[in-house]
């Protein structure tokens, strides 16, 4: 039986960390202040929190309390690891939506509910107060602050609009330090939208990624005077690549993407001038990626940096990440959550210890003086089972991504892709990517041919030069590069009724 004493020293302990945590949220500037010193030493306080905040779960939350009577669970002072982890299977589907709650009890007034866009399944609804909202809100305006300083910006919502998360409370926090038009994913209104207001504000546009990459072509299609605007990006909702970054940024000035999830919160951590840099060099430099990321790891995972203090992460044995939510804010606690990305975490001093060249030394600090940020960092690889297996080799979307739009002349034909096993009539199992063409373009025969297979190409290098099991494969095999490529009509094949999904869907598993 935990005692009165006890609970009163954790309450109080708390209650204090998060109210001196509340403080660096109140304005931009403070926070901008707080992320920028930063050190690693205060990991332990954010440890503790989530300690603590793991406790008051158990205490408070009678879904948690019985999530860990049923487990055999026994209190120990400081002992994180000793709280089992949660996730949507084990304790989400197991739970109803009040049980889950502070008191067991749901907040009315003031509260949202959203809904999570169920790519990786059905749909699920997450609950969050009024406080949980305002900071996250503050958060989210803060980041932007760092991330595109400008005395007058103008903020172009394209999220999907609706019970979703990332869209109605992106709109939200921009308008805090900008002027806002949610349009939503509507190129029309974008393009009437930046036309009427001119070039005299510095226009974000936030977006899934792939959007982002429409609205560039239908404005290079339009003939978008570029040059008179000051327009970025602000991408999430799923991983980019740097050859989609590269693409991008032949006309945004800058495209920097946030990572969070429906399940937990909005904008648990960002990039930063640093963490592509970071990313960059991974690709570049293998000495560099051994020492970071393991001798064997040959993917390139997104980097950001992220707040220990209020997002408080760890590392499984397997590389799953859990996030604890260090914020007493939050009326359905979420601790120890387990949301299925694989990933991997380094501090700041580790990160610039492992660049071994000078001069690459000196590029690093200059990139961390841009955003100043001195937080730790996140490397981000997505879902574990986001991926096919072919002739030994892993094969990721993000494979496919770099292939198509690394030196692509035809990239901007392109709206999207799919990846699928396919066993043909001699029962043998090919990749083969499926491209969705731009809404209205057509091409002949020869032309589809022709972009067929420049994106074969494309993707069959970069996958050679990326994976040495596929490399290996290759070379025992020369069958291997039987990589194949379906050009389809906008909306048509795998691609029918892709409009009305939130997110896009890489995978097409279970035919093989």
């Amino acid at each position: 039986m935990i005692s009165t004493f006890r609970q009163w020293t954790l309450r109080l302990g708390s209650y204090a960390l998060s109210g001196i945590y509340a403080l660096y949220r109140a304005h931009p500037a403070v926070w901008r202040l707080m992320a920028r010193h930063y050190r690693p030493r205060m990991a332990g306080f954010a440890r503790l929190n989530a300690w603590m905040t793991c406790q008051f779960a158990a205490l408070d939350v009678p879904a948690y309390g019985d999530f860990l009577r049923r487990g055999g669970w026994e209190f120990r002072w400081f002992d994180l690891e000793s709280y089992p982890p949660t996730g949507k299977a084990s304790y989400v589907q197991a739970y109803p939506e009040h049980e889950r709650c502070r008191n067991g009890r749901l907040e009315i007034a003031g509260s949202v509910v959203d809904e999570s866009s169920g790519s990786s399944g059905q749909p699920f609804n997450w609950v969050r107060s009024r406080a949980e909202l305002r900071a996250v809100h503050r958060n989210l305006a803060a980041y932007a602050t760092m991330i595109f300083p400008a005395k007058r910006r103008f903020v172009i919502n394209a999220y999907s609009m609706g019970a979703w998360a990332t869209g109605t409370n992106t709109g939200i926090a921009m308008s805090r330090i900008a002027m806002v038009k949610n349009t939503g994913p509507d190129i029309r209104k974008i393009i009437d939208t930046l036309r009427h207001f001119g070039p005299d504000f510095e226009y974000v546009v936030t977006a899934y990624p792939p959007f982002l990459k429409r609205l560039l072509d239908e404005l290079d299609a339009e003939r978008f005077p570029w040059p008179e605007y000051r327009i970025s990006g602000l991408v999430g909702g799923e991983g980019m690549t740097e050859a989609l970054r590269d693409y991008l940024e032949k006309r945004f000035l800058k495209v920097r993407s946030g990572y969070g999830a429906s399940d937990l919160t909005i904008g648990m951590a960002g990039e930063t001038d640093l963490s592509v840099w970071v990313r960059r060099r991974l690709r570049a430099d293998a000495g560099f990626r051994a020492e970071l990321l393991g001798p064997d790891e040959q993917r390139l995972p997104m980097v950001f940096q992220y707040n220990p203090l209020e997002t408080y992460l760890e590392i499984t044995a397997d590389s799953e990440i859990l996030c604890t939510i260090n914020s007493t804010s939050v009326v359905n606690p979420k601790v120890r959550y387990n949301i299925g990305d694989e990933g991997r975490l380094a501090t700041l001093p580790e990160v610039l210890a492992a660049i071994a060249d000078p001069a690459a030394r000196a590029e690093a600090e200059a990139a961390m003086r841009v955003d100043g940020m001195r937080l730790p960092l996140l490397f981000l690889f997505g879902r574990k089972d986001s991926t096919i297996s072919y002739m030994g080799a892993n094969i990721y979307p993000q494979d496919i991504e770099y292939g198509l739009y690394d030196g692509n002349p035809y990239a901007h034909l392109l709206e999207g892709f799919c990846l699928e096993l396919v066993q043909d009539d001699r029962l043998e199992s090919r990749p083969t990517v499926h491209l969705q063409l731009r809404s209205g373009v057509r091409l002949e025969a020869a032309r589809r041919d022709l972009l067929a297979d420049t994106c074969r190409t494309g993707v069959l290098a970069h996958l050679t030069a990326s994976s040495r099991d596929f490399a290996e494969s290759l070379a025992e095999d020369p069958s291997a590069a039987d990589l194949r490529v379906a050009v389809h009509e906008h909306g048509a094949g795998p691609f029918a009724g892709a409009a009305a999904k939130l997110k896009n869907v890489y995978l097409i598993k279970g035919t093989a």
